[in-house]
């Protein structure tokens, strides 16, 4: 039985809207069942567009350039996706000190001015240059 002849796994009960747990796990070959109460992975409780964004996130292997040509959205769209995702997972983002997060934010905002044209290639170097960017 391959993967592809699987059906998905409902999230919620269609009759009573409650959420659902699997019961049964059987072999490929049906030779072995296994009963009990077994949680979905939290993976499978993301919607099918966050599915999608972690994909590419994956396969970018956490570029976020990349995700950013890929997916045709800006680097603060990119990072609120993450932080989406992060709490659809309920995980937290590592802890880094609050001066690098700043320069990053503040790296982002003068790359999301120049994508919208309000500066030129010169001024955001400069101005990158200020912010402690390489």
């Amino acid at each position: 039985m391959s993967k592809n002849e699987l059906l998905a796994i409902p999230k919620v009960c269609p009759v009573t809207g409650e959420s659902l747990y699997v019961s049964e796990l059987t072999s490929a070959k049906g030779e072995v069942v296994i009963r009990g109460k077994f949680a979905l992975p939290e993976q499978d409780e993301l919607s099918e567009e966050m599915r999608d964004f972690l994909v590419v996130f994956l396969r970018a292997r956490g570029v976020i350039s990349t995700m950013e040509k890929e997916l045709g959205i800006s680097y603060p769209t990119v990072r609120n996706k993450i932080d989406a995702l992060l709490e659809a997972m309920k995980l937290e983002p590592f802890k880094h000190d609050k001066k690098s997060e700043a320069k990053a934010e503040d790296r982002a905002k003068i790359l999301k001015q120049l994508e919208d044209g309000e500066i030129s290639a010169a001024e955001a170097k400069e101005m990158l240059k200020k912010a402690g960017a390489k």
